[in-house]
């Protein structure tokens, strides 16, 4: 059985669609999906797909780049957290590519943010779902100082380099490729994905963004994490099943 770790059902593309996603995810051999959540303002329609569907899960968290939005407490993310089939803290994390005319010392709102985040998980002991872009220091540094050696998860859509990787592998955190590795230019990301261990290892969509060839530049969607898994199975060289039951035994022990 193969495992969509983060895809967001509740974005225009798939919601008005689900029934239909969702039969297609189960056709291609995906039995279980993560449904993300990136606003609060979002989560009651995250949380009730994942109740409504039988293998879907929900987290609830505030995405890095989401600004004009109701700013999390510690309280919004632990009560949610704590509902039936909430499994994750996230998406969270830091973001840097899109400063336009500010500094990163001006996103200390994107720390202070992730910080709470952070706080959250460890006190419900729920993973993290990290989004990092242009930012992996300081999101490292800012996980290394909260997490207390505590703090576990998954960096998600993973396209850093190998340093970044082993890092977050240090502190325990789990690393998800998703169908960008599939694409032409993506070596460096491709040399990254055959050194991460096999029970470190997640694959996602991302969905409805980042189709995997063959379907790039189309809407995305769960069933497709079954291209993912093919890729990197033939890149590791090891056999689809084994691929996709090793990271659904990862999604698993990190989740559920």
């Amino acid at each position: 059985m193969l495992t969509d770790s983060h895809c967001h059902l509740a974005y225009p593309g798939l919601e008005e669609r689900l029934d239909a996603v969702l039969a297609h995810m189960h056709d291609m051999g995906v039995g279980r999906a993560l449904n993300i959540c990136t606003t609060l303002e979002e989560f009651d329609a995250v949380h009730a797909i994942a109740l409504r569907y039988p293998g879907v899960w929900a987290s609830v968290g505030v995405h890095p780049d989401n600004e004009g939005v109701q700013e999390p407490t510690l309280n919004d993310l632990t009560s949610r957290a704590v509902l039936p089939r909430v499994v994750g803290i996230g998406e969270t994390g830091l973001d840097y590519f899109r400063l336009g005319d500010r500094t990163e010392a001006d996103m200390e709102w994107q720390r202070e943010r992730f910080r709470i985040h952070i706080r959250a998980a460890l006190q419900v002991d729920k993973p993290l779902i990290i989004h990092t872009r242009a930012s992996a220091d300081d999101t490292l540094s800012i996980l290394a100082a909260e997490g207390q050696g505590r703090a576990r998860g998954v960096m998600h859509c993973f396209t850093e380099n190998w340093d970044v990787a082993r890092r977050a592998l240090d502190l325990g955190f789990y690393i998800s490729i998703a169908g960008i590795v599939t694409f032409k230019n993506a070596q460096a990301l491709r040399d990254v994905a055959v050194q991460i261990p096999a029970d470190r290892l997640l694959i996602e969509t991302d969905s409805p963004y980042l189709a995997p060839v063959p379907h790039r530049g189309k809407t995305n969607e769960p069933a497709y994490v079954s291209y993912v898994a093919s890729y990197l199975a033939e890149l590791r060289g090891v056999s689809a099943v084994a691929l996709a039951d090793q990271t659904s035994d990862n999604f698993t022990r990190l989740f559920l």
